[in-house]
């Protein structure tokens, strides 16, 4: 089924290094898992994709999961007509990234992994953790510290079989931080070990849609030093940070192939 998608790489979406489950088949095909459904997506020129789903489960599934409601024109826009030069070759360069609608136990347990940790080997863990337990916390409480180490995980495994018992049992509870807004969902986020502020906006921003969420990692406090004197305007894209911080990161990371 053909689809037209305005604002929309999944190449760049690929490589934005929010999401670990879509792979690649050959130039311009992709593999996409998203808890237990599963797209081959082929991106046939900037605004035209082909996807092999019926047009029920697309319109169910896939058109929240690419965050297709939500108008990416507008803070492109602000960008390019504002006096930041540097976020406006970051915006030029990423023009198809979007913020993907992703599952948020999986978002919290991604990127409790994600901690000191490079996006090849994150990727590698992720997939074999996810195609033998995921999306099922039935399944993921039974793993123990040992069965969390053999995943490569090293360090992260007690944070994340912690975390895992906390949100089976119900102390951390995932229905409660959803009604959460931005600065409760990180309050309540960062009870769980292993979680600090990095972590907690990344699920904030992955996981809850909180568009206001500002991940910084080595990448975004790198940036902010060289081109913003230490200091981001932060209120000056406030509602729009999350996309904000996907230019930057996407930019700084592929700056080479660009300049």
């Amino acid at each position: 089924m053909d689809v037209v998608l305005h604002d929309f790489s999944i190449a760049q979406i690929a490589n934005s290094g929010q999401c670990f489950r879509i792979s690649k088949n050959s130039n311009n095909q992709w593999k996409v898992y998203h808890k237990e459904y599963h797209l081959e997506m082929t991106q046939v020129s900037a605004e035209l994709c082909n996807v092999d789903c019926n047009e029920e489960e697309w319109q169910k599934i896939w058109y929240s999961y690419f965050d297709l409601n939500t108008d990416y024109s507008t803070i492109k826009h602000l960008i390019l007509n504002s006096n930041d030069t540097y976020l406006q070759k970051a915006v030029k360069f990423g023009l198809g990234l979007r913020i993907l609608r992703q599952d948020l136990l999986e978002t919290i347990i991604v990127y409790i992994i994600s901690q000191n940790n490079n996006i090849p080997r994150i990727t590698k863990t992720v997939n074999l953790i996810c195609t033998l337990y995921f999306p099922n916390i039935n399944t993921l409480a039974n793993l123990s510290i040992d069965d969390w180490q053999s995943f490569g995980t090293g360090y992260r495994a007690k944070y994340l079989y912690e975390a895992v018992q906390k949100i089976y049992d119900g102390t951390f509870n995932l229905d409660k931080l959803k009604t959460m807004d931005y600065k409760s969902a990180i309050t309540y986020l960062k009870i769980l070990n292993g979680v600090g502020d990095k972590v907690a906006n990344c699920i904030a921003l992955f996981g809850l849609h909180h568009m206001n969420a500002f991940p910084k990692d080595v990448w975004i406090k790198r940036i902010i030093e060289k081109h913003y004197n230490g200091l981001f305007p932060i209120d000056k894209y406030y509602n729009w940070l999350g996309i904000v911080q996907q230019y930057m990161f996407y930019y700084e990371r592929f700056i080479k192939s660009y300049d």
